[in-house]
């Protein structure tokens, strides 16, 4: 891929840059606004009743807390049993505390006391119907558990979750802009071939690759819609319809200053996704393969292909470390789980509809009878601040660039030998 194109910038000069960084700003306070007036009207009632669907369940110590869901935030509480076996994706009535929930929590995602929780019947919907059928085609719970995460987005329970962390690959299992990539590419290719022949008798005059990704777009965002807006999801989507502008309209889409602006739209029109780590973590995750691809896109693809995922482990591990403190041998093979990944979810989505999807549960038992050993990790914030600011000299200076190496290759032999 080459950086030397004559593609066009988005924003050509600093009258354009102050004009749009301006605008954003006014539209930044009007939804901040927005967000505080629904804010206030959330605080009028001390104790308010709820609805809300569970996305997860755990025990601590001797109580469970609880990971909810309503029509307008997310937020947490606790519950002294679970006599009503509360269970993921069930709904329940609640009555919640407002009064020690300040502006800046309600942003956040907030924890809260909380009285009267009543588990709800309700009525069978297409998702349960569907996490069912991915559940008959498997014997094992936690293997079902996987499959439901990985196409539904039903959150894992903690045993599963702690394994992922441990072998390096929780990106892998929360639906995200990875899973947006491949399902995309699938789908591509999937409507290339009929929509050609659409095209060369019907329609000419049109660009062919944009109406595929246009097609491909809708069918995503079905996807997306049906999952109930999954926040991970949603934020690769904006991402990827913003991509799709760039491309239609010839402006660079490997370009730092892209990044930027992308980020700035985001948080400008979802202001609560400021505070999001997932969307920060996928920003570094893109900063990174920019990074690479503007010094290393002139080698050979083949090297490119063995290399990249081990840069972009290498690259991240620091960022990484900084927010999960738990460190595992099995996480220096991330790389490589992540190029499996990429054969091994397509071909499970596949058995899935033709209703053989445990058709690998064996080879997936193994992984999940594999015993791994941890340690925790200590990461200073202090060289954690060191390296953001020596990535972004290395958007300029090459020097910067090799200087990084050192640094996250240095930091990688400190955590894991």
């Amino acid at each position: 891929m080459n950086f030397d194109t004559e593609q066009n910038n988005l924003l050509l000069n600093k009258k354009q840059w102050y004009f749009f960084l301006f605008s954003l700003f006014i539209i930044f306070i009007i939804n901040i606004s927005i967000e505080y007036f629904k804010y206030k009207k959330f605080k009028n009632i001390e104790i308010q009743n709820q609805t809300a669907k569970v996305l997860s369940i755990y025990p601590k110590k001797d109580y469970f807390i609880l990971k909810l869901k309503t029509s307008q935030f997310i937020f947490y509480t606790s519950k002294n049993d679970n006599k009503q076996n509360i269970m993921n994706q069930d709904t329940i009535d609640i009555d919640i505390i407002t009064t020690e929930i300040n502006f800046l929590d309600y942003l956040k995602g907030f924890y809260t006391k909380s009285m009267n929780i009543i588990k709800i019947n309700t009525t069978s919907t297409l998702i349960s119907e569907i996490s069912k059928d991915i559940s008959k085609q498997h014997n094992n719970e936690i293997i079902s558990e996987l499959f439901n995460a990985l196409f539904l987005a039903i959150p894992i329970k903690q045993s599963l979750r702690d394994q992922c962390i441990d072998f390096g690959i929780s990106h892998l299992i929360a639906l995200s802009g990875f899973h947006l990539g491949v399902l995309s590419f699938i789908l591509y290719w999937i409507f290339y071939f009929p929509y050609k022949y659409i095209h060369q008798n019907y329609f000419p005059f049109r660009n062919f690759k944009y109406d595929l990704l246009i097609l491909t777009s809708v069918f995503l965002f079905g996807y997306l819609i049906f999952l109930d807006l999954v926040p991970s999801l949603l934020r690769a989507f904006i991402m990827y319809i913003f991509a799709i502008f760039l491309y239609r309209n010839n402006i660079k889409l490997i370009s730092f200053n892209t990044l930027a602006i992308t980020l700035l739209l985001i948080i400008v029109f979802i202001p609560k996704l400021i505070f999001s780590l997932s969307l920060w973590l996928s920003i570094f995750g893109v900063f990174y393969i920019f990074l690479f691809l503007k010094y290393f896109s002139h080698l050979n693809k083949i090297f490119l292909f063995i290399i990249f995922n081990i840069w972009i482990f290498l690259a991240l591990n620091p960022i990484i470390h900084q927010f999960f403190n738990i460190g595992s041998l099995h996480q220096i093979y991330s790389a490589v789980y992540t190029i499996g990944f990429s054969i091994f979810y397509p071909i499970e989505l596949f058995l899935h509809l033709i209703g053989q999807g445990g058709l690998l549960d064996s080879f997936i038992e193994l992984w999940l009878n594999i015993k791994t050993q941890t340690f925790n990790t200590t990461t200073s914030i202090y060289f954690t601040t060191y390296y953001l600011i020596l990535s972004l000299f290395s958007i300029k200076l090459k020097e910067a660039f090799w200087l990084l190496h050192l640094s996250f290759i240095g930091f990688t032999l400190y955590i894991f030998i």
